[in-house]
């Protein structure tokens, strides 16, 4: 008894220097979003909330929200869309070589970003799509798509398909047992699809570097010409903010993920 005690104590203590080591980094910076001074340092010369006034003043900072906002919502419903669509094509298990699909669907999270995004630049291009918000749109929901179809199959190996041959059979079409059966099941995994979805297109830096113009800059990207032109607290008050929402976000994760179970 006092060994499985001990070793669950120590269980107990590894993971929370695991989560130190994880999280410390990201913590660190919300204190010198308050500083007074006009440097990144420690310790504090002073505490003060000039920097978020900064930060939410509409340029640079809330232009480029709002268009990380509406890039994020509009390639974040698309890839749900696409990515849930795909995932049951590929849970009925009958399409022609559905592993070779299956790997292209998931091939953006395994090629480097720099690569996707020479790629997605000279093909957008062509369309004459580059510098515009439709082309930036286009290039994130191909990369969010994976991060729908990867939890929506996962959902979808628990779902009973009896359930939907047993609305076909009291005459409901196609569209209507999906809508009113087999969505309302695995709506966590499209739920959490779409947050992962949204955080992706939220949090790419690389691909925007390519695709996007002055009109589109987002707000990673922001921060990334923030700290090559001038570094100062505004980008840690920003970074501030979006590890809060990010939390929120892992919440709400958290608790789609526990309901599925």
């Amino acid at each position: 008894m006092t060994t499985l005690f001990s070793m669950r104590n120590g269980q107990l203590v590894l993971s929370m220097l695991v989560a130190i080591f994880m999280v410390g980094p990201i913590l660190a910076v919300i204190p010198i979003s308050f500083s007074s001074g006009s440097f990144l340092s420690y310790p504090l010369p002073g505490f003060s909330l000039q920097w978020y006034e900064k930060v939410f003043q509409y340029d640079p900072w809330m232009s480029a929200l709002v268009n990380s906002l509406i890039i994020g919502l509009a390639s974040a419903t698309l890839a749900t869309i696409l990515g849930t669509l795909a995932a049951l094509g590929f849970a009925r298990g009958n399409l022609v070589a559905q592993q070779f699909l299956m790997g292209v669907v998931i091939s953006p999270m395994i090629i480097p970003l720099v690569v996707s995004g020479v790629a997605m630049y000279f093909f957008l291009a062509k369309l004459g799509l580059v510098a515009t918000f439709a082309g930036l749109i286009l290039a994130h929901t191909v990369l969010a798509v994976p991060f729908v179809v990867i939890p929506v199959m996962a959902t979808l190996r628990g779902f009973d398909t009896n359930l939907v041959r047993a609305a076909n059979s009291l005459g409901a079409t196609p569209v209507t047992a999906f809508f009113r059966v087999t969505l309302p099941n695995i709506a966590p995994g499209v739920i959490s699809g779409a947050l992962f979805a949204f955080a992706t297109s939220f949090d790419e830096v690389v691909v925007a570097l390519f695709i996007a113009g002055p009109a589109q800059k987002t707000l990673p990207r922001q921060m990334f010409d923030g700290i090559r032109d001038n570094i100062e607290p505004s980008i840690l008050a920003m970074s501030s903010l979006l590890v809060v929402i990010s939390i929120l976000m892992l919440a709400a994760t958290a608790w789609l993920a526990r309901k599925t179970l």
